[in-house]
């Protein structure tokens, strides 16, 4: 079967499932927004209790990724994710996520060939570019900031 690359693309335009854009983009932006919130106010909570700021932040940072590894775990971040989209994406619980996942689907393989090995499959590159860019970005502060 001999396709065009203009048949091709008209096939797969009508395969395609119809979205929504508009409710889309307002149920992404509502659930990551709520994310937020709730770090907000767990961050909230814990300088009411005595802690400061920095501390507080630290404590949120744990609490956020702690709640996603674990609803991850027991299978409600996937669900929520096919509803809200981009908005579960909120850098540290969809971090937290993309790691968690990795373990989840490599444990059947062993701790350490499947969890310990696999585990950054998602999260290694985004470490790696991430520190890579940092120092690039820190080298061209040093050489061009003296300016």
């Amino acid at each position: 079967m001999n396709i065009t690359p203009k048949a091709y693309a008209e096939m797969s335009r009508e395969a395609s499932p119809k979205s929504n854009s508009k409710v889309n983009v307002t149920v992404a932006f509502m659930v990551g927004g709520a994310v937020c919130a709730l770090g907000q106010l767990i961050m909230n909570a814990l300088e009411s209790t005595g802690a400061d700021h920095s501390e507080a932040g630290t404590w949120t940072s744990i609490i956020l990724v702690a709640l996603s590894a674990f609803l991850t775990g027991i299978g409600w971040y996937s669900r929520l994710a096919k509803h809200a989209g981009a908005g579960t994406l909120v850098p540290i619980t969809g971090f937290a996520n993309a790691v968690s996942s990795c373990a989840l689907e490599a444990k059947s393989e062993g701790l350490i060939l499947g969890v310990g090995a696999k585990i950054f499959t998602i999260a290694g590159p985004v470490i790696l570019y991430g520190c890579f860019a940092s120092a690039l970005y820190g080298l061209f502060y040093y050489i061009f900031g003296a300016f």
